[in-house]
């Protein structure tokens, strides 16, 4: 398990990458290679945010596991999409307990919150949280999303359409650039939001 924090969201492992590769360069080029249709545009390398979109989406959980980039478990799913207006833009689900807020309604029982993943460990200081099991009374199951703009300074314009190491290295270097991004400035907000505890 990488060794996250307060401000590291996610991680980048190249040195697993390449001891678990089978062909003995790099795991995740494998897994571009088979997802080798999503990574072009009718033959041609695709647009500079639909690279980073699909180069994070193919290095990170569900698609890899554990992910070429790894992502910090209470702070689910963290992707990378377009927006209206063609920017690319970071964004992270974090669910926040009914501690978190400032002011809670009085005079009523409690509502049910979000619960630790009975399967973590209990001493995560990171863990996923999950809705109740129990069902007897309401629940109030607070997340919040936040967006971060992605500068374009650190997007990648493809050179190739189809896998290979060209294509392996343009889309590790966009996905090393995405988890700096996200520790920089996606975590500090995140970290507004929580705080040290869970």
């Amino acid at each position: 398990m990488p060794d996250f924090d307060r401000s590291t969201l996610a991680v980048v492992d190249d040195i697993r990458d390449r001891e678990q590769a089978s062909d003995g360069h790099s795991r995740y080029g494998a897994y571009i290679a088979q997802h080798a249709d999503d990574f072009h545009d009718e033959g041609r390398p695709l647009r500079p945010v639909d690279f980073a979109a699909v180069a994070w989406s193919v290095a990170t959980f569900p698609v890899m596991s554990p992910g070429y980039a790894d992502v910090r478990p209470d702070v689910y799913p963290l992707t990378v999409h377009r927006d209206h207006d063609g920017h690319a833009v970071l964004s992270a689900k974090v669910g926040l307990r009914h501690h978190h807020l400032t002011r809670r309604p009085a005079g009523r029982p409690r509502p049910l919150d979000w619960e630790r993943d009975p399967w973590g460990r209990p001493d995560d200081p990171w863990p996923v949280l999950v809705a109740p099991e129990r069902t007897g009374r309401p629940a109030v199951l607070l997340a919040a999303t936040v967006l971060i703009p992605i500068p374009d300074d650190i997007l990648v314009q493809p050179t190739a359409a189809q896998p290979g190491r060209t294509l392996t290295h343009e889309a590790k270097q966009v996905v090393a650039a995405l988890a700096d991004h996200a520790n920089t400035a996606l975590a500090p907000l995140v970290d507004d939001l929580i705080g040290g505890a869970r």
